[in-house]
């Protein structure tokens, strides 16, 4: 589903409009978040995590990696916000835990910059690209990975 955004409010409705999609699984649900720098992610993750109630300030996790928020909605318990950016190798990312964060289903994770770490991406994730079109109009395309 391919939205507009003009707005941060606009980008909060689409986000809000995303989370009541969510639904568990079986392992974490993993969202890929690709796009160029100012391209959107980190305010939609911000405004995916306003809408689960979380309280603190979600600012972009790029010099400490991650950052684990709780949350109770529909099963989920743990909003984990990752970014790739500064990963030169996908081991980075194992080092952190990747393997049991991944396999726990009650972790909502959104992750900026995925193809950074393609190759441990799990099969199924939900995706979201985002396009600068101009200083104020985003496009956010989300979509189910084939895989």
């Amino acid at each position: 589903m391919k939205y507009i955004s003009k707005s941060l409010e606009e980008t909060r409705e689409t986000a809000e409009q995303f989370v009541k999609t969510l639904e568990i699984g079986e392992k974490a649900r993993v969202v890929a978040l690709t796009g160029n720098l100012g391209s959107g992610k980190t305010a939609f993750s911000q405004a995916v995590g306003s809408t689960l109630g979380v309280i603190e300030n979600m600012a972009s996790p790029t010099f400490v990696i991650e950052k684990i928020y709780p949350i109770d909605y529909h099963g989920f318990k743990h909003l984990i916000h990752i970014d790739a950016y500064r990963l030169d190798y996908s081991k980075e990312l194992l080092h952190l835990g990747w393997q049991k964060i991944i396999s726990e289903r009650e972790n909502l994770i959104l992750i900026e910059w995925p193809e950074r770490v393609v190759d441990i991406i799990p099969k199924g994730v939900q995706n979201i690209f985002f396009k600068f079109v101009d200083e104020t109009t985003r496009e956010i395309d989300i979509y189910e990975s084939e895989n």
